[in-house]
């Protein structure tokens, strides 16, 4: 699979909000939080262009990525969504692998918050997340650096 990181732009936001409502239905349905508009909305809230990438699979749209840092050593792993047809076959393991790379080189920790029931939680588990706290919709999770 040919994929590739570039930057996200103001002009990708509505295509990142459609895919964040398709990628969150069957996890928000169950937990009883799906809500049409609010879905897209809480992206268009936090979109910031400058801590995105988009990914790209033989030149097409299939995703995107944000790092939020936080502190000097805190980045916040946030808006991960990767097209259905595009997960399980080792993008979003490559991905991470090369998100996770640059925060290792920078010394950094990473938080993330992951829907309770999330087949990404096992993903995340993989990389070396640990669960750090959780609630009856989010479970909250860090890798510090390795």
């Amino acid at each position: 699979m040919n994929w590739t990181l570039r930057p996200a732009t103001h002009e990708d936001l509505e295509e990142l909000a459609e895919l964040r409502a398709v990628v969150m239905r069957p996890d928000l349905e169950r937990l009883g939080r799906y809500d049409e508009h609010r879905v897209r909305q809480r992206l268009r809230d936090a979109y910031a262009p400058e801590h995105t990438r988009i990914i790209e699979v033989d030149g097409e749209f299939a995703g995107s990525v944000s790092v939020r840092p936080a502190t000097a050593d805190v980045r916040w792993l946030e808006h991960f969504y990767l097209n259905p047809r595009h997960q399980g076959r080792g993008l979003g393991t490559a991905v991470l692998r090369t998100v996770l790379s640059t925060a290792d080189a920078d010394r950094a920790t990473v938080r993330l918050n992951v829907l309770q029931g999330s087949p990404a939680r096992k993903l995340y588990e993989r990389h070396g997340f640990i669960v750090e706290d959780e609630d009856p919709i989010d479970v909250f999770m860090v890798r510090k650096f390795l």
